[in-house]
């Protein structure tokens, strides 16, 4: 019986080197029995497939996050120091925690409860939202609202407090629901009406998307955290390991 490696040689001359293959090319009968020699085999040891599989979701991984950091590098200063972003941790913090979000983001509810713990128990660490609409006009009605929060509260603090409003409310999330939020945290709403006319609001929202497209983010909540991209509602456990490997290079400092 043929060992797996010779089999693997085999079904890399047919598959992956078709200019060895048309230099030598194997006979009907000879293609035939190749096959039926590689099809037993996979039979008998099916656990082969699961090893392949493995393997290859690891080496997708890796190239993935290699694809990520490489964007993170290029995209550093935006995506960390924008003035287009909101501030709500320690602005002069050792690690910077980017969250994109949707205010129609069931997830991204959970996801801020995650925000204001790490913030809560992490006095170190700086955090920055970015709106990132990607659920539907009302997603980026409201989006619109908060960029024009964002520019009459350099501090952060109303915008944070707008946020948890417009992000915890029932119901889906539009421009009169953000609006409603804006005045019930103490915006000034006749500056609000102006700036939402703003060029500033579009670019914003430009900006926001140009650097989810250079990462490949597609879904929120999505985070940049040190050097690494993070997609999805991980959780508090796992974007607290994250923060720790970007702050000392290990999940627990």
């Amino acid at each position: 019986m043929p060992t797996f490696r010779s089999l693997a040689i085999v079904a890399l001359a047919l598959c992956v080197a078709p200019v060895a293959v048309r230099a030598q090319s194997f006979s009907d009968t000879q293609r035939g029995e190749i096959e039926r020699i590689i099809k037993d085999y996979l039979v008998a040891h099916p656990e082969v497939l699961e090893e392949m599989s493995a393997e290859l979701t690891k080496r997708q991984a890796v190239a993935e996050a290699e694809k990520h950091q490489a964007a993170v590098k290029k995209n550093a200063d935006v995506i960390f120091n924008s003035p287009r972003g909101v501030v709500v941790g320690n602005r002069d913090g050792d690690v910077t925690f980017v969250e994109f979000f949707d205010y129609n983001c069931g997830y991204c509810k959970h996801a801020m409860t995650d925000m204001l713990s790490l913030m809560k128990s992490d006095p170190k660490l700086k955090v920055v939202l970015k709106e990132f609409p990607v659920l539907g006009p009302g997603s980026v009605e409201a989006a619109q609202v908060a960029v024009a929060v964002r520019m009459q509260d350099p501090t952060g603090k109303k915008y944070l407090d707008f946020h948890q409003k417009l992000l915890s409310g029932r119901g889906q999330a539009d421009k009169a629901r953000a609006v409603a939020a804006a005045k019930e945290a103490g915006l000034d709403m006749a500056r609000l009406d102006k700036d939402m006319a703003s060029p500033e609001v579009r670019a914003t929202l430009e900006e926001n998307f140009k650097l989810a497209e250079d990462m490949g983010l597609n879904g929120t909540p999505s985070y940049v955290i040190g050097k690494q991209v993070v997609v999805g509602a991980v959780g508090l456990d796992n974007l607290t390991k994250k923060i720790g490997e970007a702050r000392c290079g290990k999940a627990t400092c």
